[in-house]
């Protein structure tokens, strides 16, 4: 996803509207709250917002499927562990 913007300091992510090649008739935005430095689900909070095409260039809110969040949350706690791991590695 592009990124919109990110602030280290607050520990907040946003991207920007996604649009898979798969569905190109929904997109998707992410924020993440990063709200502590461990390593755990209580240490970050992901809001997904979804929306579906209803006309050119017309977009409405949709549900976003249960699980996606904590999906998102798994996949950057992962993504963050691995890091983490080759960082340590590098040293």
């Amino acid at each position: 996803m592009p990124l919109n913007s990110a602030d280290p300091f607050g520990g907040v992510v946003i991207t920007d509207w996604y649009t898979p090649a798969e569905t190109p008739d929904e997109r998707f935005k992410l924020t993440a709250y990063i709200l502590g430095t461990a390593l755990r689900s209580d240490a970050i909070k992901v809001s997904v917002f979804r929306q579906v095409s209803v006309g050119p260039n017309q977009w409405q809110d949709a549900v976003v499927e249960p699980g996606t969040v904590t999906s998102m949350e798994d996949a950057i706690l992962t993504r963050a562990r691995q890091l983490r791991i080759d960082s340590a590695n590098s040293e």
